[in-house]
């Protein structure tokens, strides 16, 4: 019998093999590349490559002091449940890879929970960050279900949703909400909620056990117009009307209050219902994302926030 052929290495297979000698083996490059029986260059390469390519996931488990002064001033100032502050990436950084693993420790605080939990999620970056930093679990105790639609304009999928995408790593039972994310008219919406499918998902996520969500602003860079959700002349009109920010497509003033106008009245999906007992944690960081998250903490939209350093001290300022 001829001996089965292995498979030549491909250069991502030496990128991972590089990365966990790196991270996990605790080698130096000099070690890695006799291991591997390259050159010091080419193994610092490839571990550079093995964190590029997202082979790699780092948390750093030391509490720094000021984060965990930033965490209590949180708390206090807005009485939150639950509050976790990272350091800043600095001019430039973005605010989603540092979010994101300490978002993913606490979506996992909830995982491994036994007693069974809805969670409930909205969309975006942030939380597709914290999602795709999630370490692979069995969790089918637990339901995800979706906040918001999960149809673009162009009748795709929306490109953010995190339910389906989580549900593959935890092994839990999910609900997309499977609606427009923002209907052409009102009655359309209605028509939608009153389908049986529909409801059961809307109600499920309206009775959530916990909610994570991202935080929208509704300046000229909304991600709401950037996804093309909202046209120019939207936005415009609910910037004129007081539009400070959004949670899972829903739109509020500077107060935290939710706007009775614009696409609010054609928004798919369920609202996160402010000053609810349960945790409803929000996942955002940046200067322009700052006055939204404000408004949000005040209303008690949110009782609990992952966030970066610099947003925690402008947070806290304000008064």
């Amino acid at each position: 019998m001829t001996p089965r052929q292995e498979p030549e290495p491909t250069p991502l297979d030496e990128a991972a093999r590089a990365g966990w000698l790196s991270y996990v083996g605790g080698l130096t490059q000099d070690q890695i590349a006799a291991e591997l029986g390259i050159s010091r260059q080419r193994a610092q390469r490839l571990v550079s490559r093995a964190m590029a390519e997202g082979l790699i996931h780092v948390r750093l488990n030391h509490r720094i002091g000021a984060c965990m002064d930033l965490e209590t001033g949180l708390t206090q100032r807005f009485g939150l449940t639950r509050a976790r502050v990272v350091p800043g990436l600095g001019p430039g950084g973005d605010p989603v890879r540092a979010l994101a693993p300490a978002a993913a420790a606490e979506l996992e605080r909830f995982l491994r929970m036994a007693q069974p939990l809805t969670i409930a999620l909205g969309t975006g970056r942030a939380l597709r960050g914290m999602v795709d930093a999630v370490e692979a679990t069995e969790a089918p105790q637990h339901r995800l279900v979706s906040l918001i639609g999960n149809i673009a304009p162009d009748g795709s999928a929306s490109f953010f949703d995190v339910v389906m995408r989580l549900a593959d790593k935890v092994l839990a039972p999910h609900y997309p909400m499977p609606v427009p994310v923002i209907s052409p008219t009102a009655e359309e919406r209605a028509a939608f909620h009153a389908l049986p499918p529909v409801k059961r998902v809307a109600d499920l996520a309206a009775s959530a056990d916990v909610v994570f969500v991202g935080v929208g602003q509704m300046s000229d860079d909304a991600p709401l117009l950037k996804d093309g959700f909202v046209t120019r002349a939207e936005l415009d009109e609910m910037q004129a009307a007081g539009a400070a920010g959004e949670v899972a497509g829903w739109v509020f003033d500077s107060t935290g209050t939710y706007l009775d106008f614009g696409t609010n009245r054609r928004t798919g999906g369920v609202r996160v219902a402010p000053g609810l007992a349960r945790p409803s944690i929000g996942i955002a960081a940046g200067a322009s994302k700052a006055p939204a998250i404000l408004a949000a903490l005040k209303s008690g939209i949110l009782n609990g926030l992952v966030t970066d350093e610099p947003t925690a001290r402008w947070l806290i300022d304000q008064r």
